[in-house]
């Protein structure tokens, strides 16, 4: 596979420290031509879950040969190996604890490296900033067609994360919140296909906390100014709105809550 010399980055950094933009720097000093596309920095701390999804959503849109970098990384330092995964189409870098999983399930003719072949790193190596010393020069060096089989031996054992599914229970579908966008949604892990199944020729009744919504919008403003609103949306995943208001603000719960709320879908006839 030829790189694009695309890398993309998605961390639990902000972007009030010089974190996300000492990792660009240590890949432009290795390749000056690369490309770096911020997927986004504001996740949760640690949040492994968070993370994951969020790069299953974004990279299929990607010209094939993309680099992925995540760095979502609370055991940095410790036993947990740095990664790299090859499925053929893209390359994605970080820690071993999950925050692929999604990607390796999915594809079952990919490769996985341990990264063990420290030319491809920084000089000196932290304990606490892999970001920085190994995955972002691992990247930087991919995007200059550095042969990811050279970057250490192929593992079978990678760590898998169990995500919650949704699960009926009776005639209640239940589901949770997997993250909050900058809009206030409520993005859940009901995907369309888990959605329409259950429904049937029912009418939804969606409960999240206090807040509950009656039928399936198509679009936001389907819904007045303040209302609220069940959509698929275009994560193809069941999301709870507000139009022109923000369906996070009231549920009732305190906003560290909310990831991991439980959704709760009935149906009437």
């Amino acid at each position: 596979m030829k790189t694009s010399g695309i890398v993309t980055l998605t961390t639990d950094f902000g972007l009030r420290d010089p974190y996300v933009g000492v990792m660009k720097g240590v890949i432009l000093s290795i390749n000056p031509e690369a490309r770096i596309i911020d997927i986004s920095h504001q996740l949760k701390a640690g949040a492994i879950s968070q993370a994951s999804t969020l790069i299953q959503e974004a990279y299929p849109f990607f010209p094939e040969g993309t680099i992925h970098v995540a760095v979502v990384d609370p055991g940095v330092g410790g036993d947990r190996r740095p990664i790299l995964i090859n499925i053929q189409t893209h390359l994605f870098v970080g820690p071993d604890n999950g925050i692929f999983w999604p990607v390796i399930k999915s594809h079952g003719h990919r490769k996985i490296v341990h990264l063990t072949e420290n030319r491809y790193f920084l000089p000196q190596v932290s304990h606490t900033f892999h970001g920085r010393d190994i995955f972002a020069p691992v990247a930087a060096h991919l995007s200059r067609g550095a042969d990811p089989m050279e970057m250490g031996p192929v593992i079978n054992d990678p760590v898998p994360f169990e995500f919650q599914t949704p699960q009926r229970s009776g005639d209640v579908l239940l589901g949770q919140v997997m993250r909050v966008d900058h809009f206030g949604n409520l993005i859940t892990n009901i995907q369309r296909k888990q959605f329409e199944q259950f429904l049937g020729p029912g009418r939804p009744v969606i409960k999240a906390g206090q807040l509950k919504v009656e039928g399936l919008s198509k679009t936001y403003g389907q819904a007045l100014a303040g209302e609220a609103l069940a959509l698929i949306g275009s994560s193809d995943c069941l999301e709870i709105a507000v139009n022109l208001g923000r369906a996070c603000d009231v549920t009732g719960m305190n906003s560290e809550d909310i990831t991991g709320m439980a959704i709760e879908v009935s149906r009437v006839y």
